[in-house]
């Protein structure tokens, strides 16, 4: 990671946070004496300080830029608390600095150093970045510490630290699993679906935007992926094999969490919403072995052979401003429905994920199917061969969870 040359924190009046990969620490920070490190002779990294011994743990997980990007935010967070807020490097935190920590999340104050003004997102260059863009729900509170545990028991086993601070943590009752809620009620996806079909097509621009608002609504409810997985797969990732009966099945191979590859069917209507999508931008119906386009086609730059992948940020930008037309239409059913419109507004993409789920669950598909097609455990290395729950599976994939678009309010594509 390159450091530029910028101010050294400590010698600033009132420091602000600095991304890590702008961030200079003078020796007093740097962690290079830390009260927590290990002897010299016991680390098996080479770093020599917090902020390489840090770049070298999320270095691990350069592969995946979904849990790179989560990583880092809470190292950075972190080391930059403990150098602004408490004057001392990350390698001198104790098991008390860190409970300290546990509270600041809910509550980052003063919020005019660590917390973003506006909702805009800026670029991490931009002088106004901030680490957070408000106070953390006691979920994402707990996620953070548990990120924190991994780095600080890493750094540990690398010999870099002498002991993980936050292995005094008082081991908690694993909380039951809570119920999902943030999905869409059936009356909800019907409005956004309505939504969809009604956006308007005058254009080449706004044709292609309402083709790739339905394919995204589409893809993300037939195939219950995540937003990264939408943006991280291929057009050739969809392929085509024949069950035990001679029937050909249509799949979607797409790589989740922790690496791990699984198969989501492609049913009959997500085939067919597939090749409406391609169609819309001219290709033939079903892409061939090994495309290379993403899955979520671009709207401009299409004629320059610019195929480029849609960003997750852009991915969920399309999709707030989709649930966002769909609260405005149930606002117009009257002011009763101001509330349920509030909370439809506030919808994210990953709620198309739950609301999948929750509504493949509602139609009573088998659970062991439900998890498979959303890769919610590892699956065991033999169930390569059970070709015939596979089959079985996809036939009540196929069945039972349609997203039955209406066509009656929308041009053909």
């Amino acid at each position: 990671m390159e450091l530029l040359p910028i101010k050294p924190l400590d010698s600033l009046a009132a420091p602000l946070p600095t991304p890590l990969e702008r961030l200079r620490l003078t020796p007093a920070l740097s962690g290079a004496a830390g009260s927590n490190r290990a002897p010299a002779n016991a680390t098996r990294i080479a770093a020599a300080d917090d902020l390489a011994a840090v770049t070298a743990w999320l270095a691990r997980y350069a592969d995946s830029a979904a849990t790179l990007a989560t990583y880092r935010r809470e190292a950075e967070r972190l080391l930059l608390w403990a150098v602004l807020q408490l004057g001392k490097p990350l390698s001198s935190l104790t098991h008390e600095d860190l409970l300290t920590y546990e509270r600041f999340l809910a509550d980052p104050q003063p919020a005019a150093r660590w917390v973003l003004a506006g909702s805009k997102k800026l670029a991490r260059s931009h002088p106004d970045w901030r680490p957070f863009a408000g106070p953390l729900s006691p979920g994402s509170v707990r996620q953070a510490m548990v990120i924190l545990n991994a780095l600080f028991a890493w750094l540990t086993e690398a010999g870099y630290l002498a002991g993980n601070p936050l292995a005094l943590a008082r081991r908690r009752r694993a909380p039951t699993q809570p119920r999902i809620t943030r999905y869409l009620s059936h009356d909800w996806w019907a409005t956004v679906k309505d939504t969809v079909a009604a956006m308007p097509t005058a254009t080449e621009r706004e044709r292609l935007h309402a083709a790739r608002c339905r394919w995204l609504c589409t893809v993300l409810y037939l195939g219950g992926l995540r937003a990264s997985e939408v943006t991280g797969t291929a057009m050739g990732a969809f392929f085509c094999r024949r069950d035990a009966q001679g029937t050909e099945r249509w799949w979607l191979e797409v790589t989740g969490k922790g690496n791990r590859t699984r198969l989501v069917p492609a049913t009959d209507e997500l085939i067919a919403e597939l090749a409406r999508y391609r169609r819309a931008h001219g290709l033939p119906a079903t892409p061939r072995p090994g495309e290379t386009r993403p899955l979520v086609l671009p709207v401009i730059g299409r004629d320059q052979g610019r195929d480029k992948a849609l960003s997750r940020g852009a991915l969920h930008l399309i999709l707030k401003e989709v649930f966002g037309l769909a609260a405005e239409h149930l606002r117009a059913r009257g002011p009763e429905w101001e509330a349920q419109a509030a909370v439809l507004a506030s919808a994210s993409a990953h709620w198309l994920r739950h609301t999948a789920g929750s509504h493949m669950t509602d139609q009573q598909v088998d659970l062991r199917f439900v998890r498979d097609n959303f890769g919610h455990a590892s699956i065991a290395t033999t169930s390569a061969y059970l070709h015939s729950e596979e089959d079985a599976r996809h036939a009540a994939t196929q069945e039972r969870h349609r997203i039955g678009w209406s066509n009656k309010a929308s041009g053909k594509a």
